[in-house]
């Protein structure tokens, strides 16, 4: 507890530490965000020192000692031991020793919140910072868990480790097998769940993949043994109300829907919208090109900020939006990218079909969305792409290919009826040129139900996210729930 500059009033602090990809970024972020707009709380917001420097290259030299503030948020960085972008995984005792360091640094971090006056009060972490458990038991400080996918990832996730695994991991080889899990309404089959899963009960999967599979289960056992272990979800709860309901009678400390986090508040300024990792494709005028379509024919396509287009996929993609005959606007990011997929581009770009597209390395994504000239979103199925969409209301084809875009696109297409799935090679995983054409073509000619849905989820959306929505009013619950752990209670403009 602390006292409040000069008014004698008190504060809750937050500490918000975001695993520092584009993906974990921007929802931590704006829930920091939304924290300290609630009157007598504060919030900081920590990622790794490499992320810190890409967020603020102007800033000196990134150290820990660093603190960045943007007048409503502080922004310090903590080192992982590494410091070079890279995922923590490697052999048993590499990860242990990555995770003291973080644990050393954001301890660091805790110490001087208390000297500036600002003593946590609860530590907030998205999913891939294990070491953010034992800070908070090294401190004894309350903690929540930002689960930035799905409320029916969660649901399937806790399901898996508390004795539905055994039966999904022998059926894993059949992507039609059904597994009903309790707090769903249908069965779920084997392709719509999370990739982590299927991978380690048919034994697929590379390095990265098992590491996230096992700090999934650690997380899971963590919150079993810690019964007090808030849990907030970026979802709102019209979209998810089934799985969310299913999954509050297992986590005793709470579950809060206070998304979707990535959806800039309705009036909010430019300080509001996303931090990026990548700097947009500003030069081509890619928003005057929207500017010059006719409404509702543009064909968006982009995977998101981690996955990458090997040389036979992106010609397969070009084949299939020439096939389609609509101009089109593709983000294919420079990082990753092979000198084989650059020549195509280039000879794309030299092309007579140039005319009818337009390739960006990054763009305002929100911004394009919102775009009348836009006509569906070709998607890998991100969690934060898909809140955009649905936010937007712009139909989905969605081409999911790991982690929890399977599971998202079962959402997409049968769940909220908002888009089709576009079935990728089973041998190579590509999406073939001529299914992407099929799907984009189901989607815009269906200006019907999906179009229906898609508008109806819309609205639902914007009333979530709406000063003093359901979202709002979740998060000031989750509010006053640490201040009650924290020993005191504070009045707050949510009640």
């Amino acid at each position: 507890m602390a006292d409040r500059g000069g008014d004698g009033g008190r504060t809750c602090s937050f500490l918000v530490v975001a695993y520092g990809i584009q993906g974990h970024l921007n929802p931590a972020r704006s829930l920091a965000r939304r924290l300290a707009a609630i009157a007598g709380v504060t919030a900081t917001l920590s990622v790794q020192v490499f992320s810190h420097r890409r967020m603020f290259p102007a800033s000196s030299s990134g150290d820990e000692a660093e603190i960045v503030s943007d007048g409503v948020i502080s922004y310090v960085p903590f080192s992982d031991g590494q410091d070079d972008g890279s995922w923590p995984t490697g052999s048993d005792q590499e990860r242990a020793r990555r995770r003291a360091a973080t644990v050393d640094s954001l301890s660091a971090v805790v110490r001087r919140l208390a000297a500036a006056g600002r003593p946590v009060s609860c530590v907030v972490c998205t999913l891939n910072v294990p070491a953010v458990v034992d800070l908070a038991r090294a401190h004894g400080l309350p903690l929540a868990v930002y689960w930035i996918q799905p409320a029916t990832a969660l649901l399937a996730y806790y399901h898996y480790f508390h004795g539905q695994g055994e039966a999904i991991a022998s059926h894993a080889a059949d992507p039609a097998y059904q597994a009903a899990l309790p707090g769903l309404r249908r069965p779920l089959r084997v392709r719509d769940f999370p990739s982590f899963i299927v991978d380690e009960g048919t034994g697929g999967g590379d390095e990265l993949s098992r590491f996230i599979h096992q700090e999934f289960r650690r997380l899971f056992e963590q919150m079993d043994e810690d019964k007090k272990v808030i849990v907030l979800v970026n979802t709102f709860e019209v979209l998810e109300a089934t799985a969310l309901e299913g999954i509050r009678p297992y986590l005793d400390g709470g579950v809060f829907a206070v998304g979707a986090s990535t959806i800039p508040l309705p009036g909010a300024g430019e300080e509001e919208g996303r931090i990026d990792l990548f700097d947009q494709d500003v030069d081509t005028g890619y928003i005057a090109w929207l500017d010059a379509q006719p409404a509702r024919s543009v064909v968006y396509v982009s995977f998101g900020s981690l996955l990458t287009y090997s040389a036979r996929e992106a010609e397969e993609i070009l084949l299939g939006l020439r096939r389609i005959g609509r101009p089109y606007l593709w983000v294919v990011r420079l990082e990753g990218r092979s000198p084989e997929v650059d020549r195509l581009l280039l000879s794309e770009a030299t092309s007579a079909a140039a005319a009818e597209g337009m390739v960006v390395t990054w763009c305002d994504q929100v911004r394009v969305l919102s775009h009348p000239s836009v006509a569906c979103f070709v998607t890998h199925c991100g969690w934060n792409s898909t809140l955009e969409a649905v936010e937007c209301g712009v139909p989905v084809v969605a081409a999911p290919s790991w982690s929890d875009q399977p599971m998202i696109a079962h959402l997409l297409e049968e769940e909220w009826g908002v888009g089709v799935r576009a079935e990728r090679g089973a041998d190579d995983g590509v999406l073939a040129g001529a299914e992407l054409a099929r799907c984009v073509e189901l989607v815009v000619g269906d200006r019907g139900t999906t179009a229906t849905n898609m508008s109806a989820w819309k609205k639902r959306a914007r009333e979530a996210v709406a000063a003093g929505g359901p979202s709002e009013r979740s998060l000031g619950c989750f509010v006053k729930t640490v201040q009650e752990l924290d020993g005191f209670v504070i009045s707050t403009n949510l009640s």
